[in-house]
């Protein structure tokens, strides 16, 4: 019976990470597929290259709290299943998980940056900032989201081990850090070669898109005016 609520609980997890809200928002926003241009991403720093900054902070907020809430939700009421911190860290992998490999957008996801800060913040709010801080820092001197990324997550395990100890959730982390890393790949080559966007830099395709969306919702009211016109 625990052994089943414990996957029962993890696969929730990972249904909750399948919700890429990076498409969702952009597509409420009439905004170009964020897997259509820049890196092919659907994370908040590709919504960020539209030059739409609410929608970009939107997908980081909601991207976080998909991995917070299943982890918080686990902690707070999982003891009454005889759930505790591994099936709250595994739970919170699942949710990472998910978002690399979305159920509902054919499997195909984002980095899970966002994410795991937030399953990160859940578990341990003190590693969680940490690791936050590492980011920032990084992020703020080289301008480069995918290398404060990775930074992070090669830094986050050690937070952990040498704060902390080693727990459940260092297992966790270091299955989430080692994919985060990998979601890197094409970002280190392009690191490597010099080639890689920064932070804020706009991408050609979205923002040529907005133009094209504005054209066609001004040609669309204005065949309806010529409409309503024939009409009266």
């Amino acid at each position: 019976m625990q052994a089943a609520t414990f996957l029962l609980v993890v696969f929730g997890g990972y249904l909750i990470g399948s919700l890429s809200f990076a498409v969702l928002v952009s597509r409420s926003m009439g905004l170009a597929d964020p897997r259509s241009y820049g890196s092919g991403n659907p994370g908040a720093t590709n919504v960020l290259r539209t030059g739409n900054k609410a929608a970009a902070v939107l997908t980081l907020v909601l991207d976080a709290l998909k991995g917070y809430v299943p982890v918080l939700l686990v902690l707070l009421y999982g003891p009454r299943f005889a759930l505790g911190e591994t099936a709250a860290a595994f739970t919170g992998l699942a949710a990472f998980v998910g978002h690399l490999w979305p159920l509902y957008f054919r499997f195909k996801g984002g980095k899970g940056v966002a994410t795991a800060a937030g399953v990160l913040m859940a578990l341990n709010p003190l590693l969680g900032a940490a690791s936050l801080a590492t980011w920032i820092i990084i992020a703020a001197f080289f301008r480069y989201s995918s290398l404060a990324s990775i930074v992070t997550a090669v830094f986050a395990p050690f937070y952990q081990a040498l704060v902390w100890g080693v727990e459940p959730l260092l297992l966790a982390l270091v299955a989430m850090s080692l994919l985060l890393v990998w979601r890197h790949e094409g970002n280190i080559r392009k690191l490597l070669v010099g080639t890689e966007s920064k932070l804020g830099q706009k991408a050609a395709a979205a923002v040529a898109a907005a133009p094209r969306a504005a054209r066609a919702g001004a040609q669309g009211n204005g065949r309806h005016g010529k409409q309503a016109r024939k009409g009266h």
